[in-house]
């Protein structure tokens, strides 16, 4: 029988909550719910943002950071690289960390699909708790785009806190 000075059993010796968010109007509604959650269990609060497709930034429809300032989705357009990306995104989660008034919350900017990002980077911090968002989606994108919400719950470990979030029609 296992005790708790057992070696072998690994201990998480503190709480860590991962919160994933996307550039939607919802991503202030998603950081607050979890960061409240995070306050309350006493845990390290890590914001995370997974850049998938340097295209999906690029299309007219897509209106990234809308949450926070006027947004100029042409200047964005003029960053359409890696890198101007990366930089656009560490500065959306720095935003949202001064948002949420906690200069110790962890931010990280990943690449890659992201419910693969999500669960590895769960697994990797060692997180007690994912948290993200979940908007209604008509029935055509569930079938070709398929939800992150429902890829992350198919496949991680961890437990997972999902956040139904309404989008407005002007958003995606």
């Amino acid at each position: 029988m296992a005790t708790f000075s057992d070696p072998n059993i690994p201990l998480k010796s503190s709480k860590k909550i991962l919160i994933a968010l996307d550039y939607a109007r919802s991503a202030q509604e998603v950081a607050e719910m979890g960061y409240s959650i995070a306050k309350a269990m006493k845990a390290e609060t890590i914001l995370l943002h997974v850049m998938a497709d340097v295209a999906y930034y690029s299309t007219p429809g897509y209106m990234p950071i809308i949450g926070f300032s006027n947004f100029n989705h042409a200047d964005f357009l003029e960053m359409i690289d890696v890198e101007g990306l990366k930089k656009a995104g560490m500065h959306f989660m720095e935003r949202m960390k001064h948002h949420l008034g906690d200069d110790t919350i962890t931010t990280l900017i990943e690449e890659g699909e992201v419910a693969d990002i999500v669960i590895k980077t769960a697994i990797h911090m060692n997180v007690n708790i994912i948290v993200l968002g979940s908007r209604s989606r008509n029935w055509l994108e569930k079938v070709f785009i398929g939800s992150t919400a429902v890829k992350v719950l198919d496949h991680s470990t961890v437990p997972l806190l999902i956040i139904p979030v309404k989008e407005d029609s002007n958003s995606q």
